[in-house]
């Protein structure tokens, strides 16, 4: 992948992380009981976030002390 296609999946990472976090927010305000919904989808947002992190030191240069 070059830088191109890698701060464009970024973005879309950060679009589904934004949209998991409101779907989260949703449960917990209808009191939602389904805590296998909910933990499914805290997985998965930090899954996106880990992928996100790996995909963003990609764009970074090593540096050698």
């Amino acid at each position: 992948m070059d830088e191109r296609q890698i701060a464009k999946r970024i973005e879309i990472l950060k679009i589904e992380h934004r949209d998991l976090d409101a779907a989260i927010s949703a449960l917990f305000e209808q009191n939602s009981t389904d805590q296998l919904q909910l933990a499914r989808l805290k997985k998965r947002k930090l899954r996106l976030r880990d992928e996100m992190a790996f995909l963003e030191d990609q764009l970074i240069p090593d540096i050698i002390a």
